[in-house]
């Protein structure tokens, strides 16, 4: 088993790439069951193997219940026209952005895409939510989505970055 250097993610990545919460990601990384993986100043950086963590098994108690693989699953970015209509006229500010990754479903207000996407319209063959046009992102680029409480949090953010 090679241990790749150039793959590193931090604790909350690696609870994403095993579908588990981050406080079992710390208890796993306390016990020193997952492999590789090393304390820089205060943050620990786990090392992928075949684009996932490995852990080793545990002595006592029911067997884990993480995903065992990297997924192969497509994400697909959406916006939800009749939020928006829906939004508007209730003044109201539900996120209108849908991520799904895999059979995981999520709303929000902004989407950062850290690696390589497409957008494809296909106005004969839509997605299962109706949509017709999509960004497709591949499994291994990660997604960060954002949820503001109210509106006045991305106004600010947008005149910070123009400044």
């Amino acid at each position: 088993m090679v241990l790749s250097e150039a793959i590193k993610v931090g604790t909350r990545e690696g609870a994403r790439l095993l579908s588990i919460c981050t406080q079992r990601v710390r208890r796993l990384l306390k016990e020193g069951r997952i492999v590789g993986a090393e304390k820089v100043g205060r943050f620990w950086q786990i090392p992928l193997f075949n684009g996932i963590p490995k852990i080793t098994k545990g002595n006592r108690g029911p067997k884990s219940n993480w995903r065992k693989r990297a997924s192969t699953a497509l994400t697909h970015i959406t916006v939800n026209q009749y939020v928006i209509r829906s939004n508007k006229k209730k003044k109201e500010n539900k996120p209108i952005v849908r991520v799904q990754q895999g059979s995981r479903t999520g709303y929000c207000h902004e989407v950062e895409i850290t690696g390589k996407c497409r957008i494809i319209y296909s106005p004969n063959n839509p997605l299962g939510c109706g949509a017709r046009v999509w960004i497709e992102v591949e499994p291994n680029v990660i997604v960060k989505p954002f949820i503001y409480a109210d509106m006045s949090q991305v106004v600010e953010k947008q005149i910070i970055a123009v400044a």
